[in-house]
């Protein structure tokens, strides 16, 4: 069997040495959220690359979550940096997992194994615990299974957010976010949340006293009473 039909496959596309181009530019001038890029056009002339080789490029940066879509027309509309890399990974998350490409088990694994990281080292660090105070009393205020779902996210992302590691509570809101449905399907199993306010007061209470190990113990028997069927940490 031939070869005809098959080409050399080009080592980078225009696209993807834009990318670099523009990661390198952010690097060495520290732009940051909130900054916004050349416009498209400049870009292109100092990139010596086309226009439609930029566009492409930040399209893929919007995907990312890196940029947010360009304000206004013209020559002079740049993008502009976003600070939320969560939102791209969320949505990332969600679709492997409706297209079972992620089982549930791998997902609450994970989160298993942030979360009780995350617990023990807002325990050692004496963080505020403010944040999950709040959100345990929203729990007790909620009406249905939605609304205890969001304050209860907000607790679990507050302990991610205790932990002082802004990529672990990145990801532990992609994590929280992508099983949203999920959650709501766990709560309605269970019923009575008696048995999940007790073990987000035994977590706040752990964070409370410094006791690291014992809220890491809370965070692992927590998910084992929302998830039975996925335990086995």
């Amino acid at each position: 069997m031939g070869d005809g039909g098959w080409r050399p496959v080009k080592r980078t596309r225009t696209f993807e040495e834009v990318l670099t181009q523009i990661e390198r530019r952010i690097a060495e001038d520290g732009l940051t959220a909130g900054d916004r890029l050349p416009p498209e056009r400049r870009l292109a002339e100092q990139l010596g690359v086309s226009r439609s080789s930029v566009r492409e490029a930040m399209r893929v940066l919007e995907s990312l979550g890196v940029v947010s879509s360009q304000v206004g027309r013209g020559p002079d509309a740049g993008a502009v940096l976003t600070s939320r890399p969560e939102t791209a990974l969320t949505d990332l998350l969600r679709l492997h997992l409706g297209m079972a490409g992620l089982e549930l088990r791998e997902v609450i694994g994970t989160r298993h194994m942030i979360e009780h990281w995350a617990a023990s080292h807002a325990a050692s660090a004496g963080a505020d615990t403010s944040a999950l105070a709040a959100a345990l009393s929203g729990m007790d205020g909620a009406s249905t299974a939605e609304e205890f779902v969001e304050h209860d996210t907000a607790f679990h992302c507050a302990i991610a957010d205790a932990s002082g590691n802004r990529l672990v509570a990145a990801i532990m809101r992609s994590l929280r976010d992508s099983m949203r449905r999920y959650a709501v399907e766990a709560v309605e199993r269970l019923g009575d949340t008696a048995i999940l306010r007790a073990d987000h007061v035994r977590i706040l209470r752990a964070v409370e006293a410094g006791d690291a190990d014992e809220a890491a113990r809370a965070v692992t028997e927590h998910l084992a009473h929302a998830y039975p069927s996925l335990s086995g940490h």
